[in-house]
């Protein structure tokens, strides 16, 4: 039986999709790229915000009709749209066979054996948000060389604006034996960089080991041989302790970066989207993470028009940017997702005036990235090779400033010929607004 599977949404999602991809393969499946010859095609949905929810209706409702063009048996539903909207995808889309929620991933060959023997039931497999799936073999769908580690599931911090908790549970560390098990066979396979992803990486273990152990958890995963780069994703502010600074300092494995969302940098805006920092804290973390490592690359994430926002609160968010000189930023409109306290809050902001302020903050970051990028010219930095492009006769990198998919590249100029996966030393000679200009120096 062929199975198309389609991963939608974050890099957190991503993994479950791996681990899904190993349990087909595991029990038979064979997976495909041809939505015509697909006999099982599963979507793994997303539903942070509007944009992503319509992208997984939509995607579900083109790849429904391969039912009537293609050789499709079953149409099964995973991930956060699944468990957060049951009832309406089953009222909704009758082209869907089977819903498999967050937590219940390492059901999703029972439920396409169901339906195969009698799909005029649908199977609606929802366990409860605790404890983890079962844990299995992964297969990669980055390429080899790099791979995302989730470390926990779920999040206690209840932002108004999220409901991240509501569809994923309470925060559920991985243990740290079964992370340093698959780290170890990422490696094995050929896994050179490690990005931590979780919904917080930062209090990672405070539920199983009763105190933060990100720390810990680094150190072990430093001593891997074969791996080479540590990334930090979601590593929100008010939990990065010392300790943390300390390691990512000291530890010539973990990348001098690290992905902190803020959302906002004015004080009432985050006391009313449930945030533990204010503007203070934020500034004063961002100084002790430059102290520590003067070359450290910071990623920070904004929210454009949240409920209250003023025309002045945009504004000073404006003037925080330019203050703080953030390495990397992104930024989307505020969405209203039912079920949130931020989406019965007065002054709801316009969708224009959301639009318009999200343009003036990317605008406002490109100049800083063109800027930042300039320091680099003359610099020789150690690159991770992930292709090339052969109209244009250059190789394709990375930098400790840049995570997959989010980031920059830096375009790599080499007599000699590089391949994936290969950690090359190159002088930077030129830029642009985000990405890198270099020579490999072989």
């Amino acid at each position: 039986m062929k199975v198309l599977f389609v991963s939608l949404g974050c890099d957190k999602n991503l993994v479950d999709s791996e681990h899904m991809l190993g349990d087909l393969i595991d029990n038979g499946f064979s997976i495909c790229d041809d939505e015509a010859e697909a006999d099982i095609i599963v979507v793994n949905t997303c539903s942070f915000i509007a944009d992503a929810m319509e992208e997984s209706i939509q995607t579900i409702i083109d790849l429904g009709a391969y039912k009537e063009n293609g050789h499709l048996k079953g149409l099964i539903v995973t991930g956060c749209l699944a468990q957060r909207f049951t009832d309406e995808i089953l009222e909704d889309l009758p082209e869907v066979d089977a819903i498999i929620g967050t937590n219940s991933y390492d059901e999703l060959v029972a439920a396409i054996n169901k339906v195969l023997e009698d799909n005029s039931t649908k199977p609606v497999i929802k366990k409860d948000l605790v404890g983890l799936p079962r844990d299995g073999r992964r297969v990669l769908t980055t390429g080899g060389h790099y791979a995302y580690l989730k470390i926990a599931e779920g999040c206690n911090k209840r932002c108004t604006y999220c409901a991240i908790p509501y569809i994923r549970g309470n925060y559920r560390s991985v243990p740290m034996e079964q992370i340093l098990a698959e780290a170890k066979e990422l490696a094995k396979g050929g896994v050179k960089e490690l990005i931590l992803v979780a919904q917080e990486t930062t209090v990672y273990g405070i539920d199983i080991y009763g105190e933060k152990s990100l720390t810990k958890l680094l150190k072990e995963l430093c001593k891997i041989e074969e791996i080479e780069w540590i990334r930090i994703l979601y590593a929100y502010p008010e939990e990065i302790t010392d300790e943390l600074i300390n390691c990512m300092a000291s530890e010539p494995k973990v990348c001098h970066y690290i992905d902190m969302p803020i959302q906002h940098c004015n004080d009432d805006i985050l006391r009313l989207m449930g945030r533990k920092t204010n503007k203070s804290d934020i500034m004063d973390i961002a100084k002790r993470l430059r102290a520590a490592m003067p070359d450290i690359s910071l990623r920070t994430t904004l929210i454009c028009g949240f409920p209250g926002e003023t025309e002045q609160m945009h504004e000073e968010l404006l003037q925080f940017i330019k203050d703080m000189s953030f390495d990397r930023l992104g930024a989307f409109t505020y969405s209203r997702e039912d079920g949130t306290v931020a989406a019965a809050m007065e002054n709801q902001v316009d969708e224009e005036l959301k639009a318009k302020w999200l343009d003036e903050v990317m605008l406002c970051q490109k100049d800083i990235s063109l800027a930042n990028n300039e320091k680099y010219i003359g610099r020789t930095l150690k690159v991770f090779i992930e292709g090339k492009l052969p109209e244009d006769g250059v190789f394709i990198g990375r930098t400790y400033r840049d995570t997959p998919s989010v980031d920059g590249f830096i375009f790599v100029n080499s007599d000699t010929e590089l391949v994936s996966g290969q950690y090359v030393d190159v002088l930077v000679t030129g830029y642009d607004e985000y990405d890198l200009i270099g020579d490999a120096k072989l």
